[in-house]
């Protein structure tokens, strides 16, 4: 199983929306991915994040690549996964060293 792949539902550790929970829309690059929540859903933005700042779940939705805002949640509808997309982590001060740990300075 791929971690990062198209589809995956992951966790925010770093940033404003910290504990959010997001898909994978696109694969930009080794470092960088697009997500989304999507805003309307868990309140995470459509926008590129750093693979280093996200922690993988073992759920993951069928969608294409760069699928658009409302494929997404219908993808998330018909997994069933709304509630658990609604609900925020606790990113503990652990968590949150080892992710701060591995951000540039």
């Amino acid at each position: 199983m791929p971690a990062i792949e198209i589809g995956r539902v992951c966790v925010k550790l770093l940033g404003r929306e910290a504990g959010r929970k997001c898909v994978i829309v696109d694969l930009i690059d080794e470092n960088f991915v697009l997500v989304t929540g999507p805003k309307s859903l868990t309140g995470v933005k459509r926008r590129r994040a750093n693979i280093k700042h996200l922690e993988p779940t073992d759920k993951k939705i069928e969608i294409s690549r760069g699928a658009s805002d409302e494929e997404v949640l219908k993808a998330i509808e018909e997994a069933g996964l709304t509630d658990f997309m609604k609900e925020r982590v606790r990113i503990t001060r652990k968590e949150f060293l080892e992710a701060k740990a591995l951000k540039p300075a």
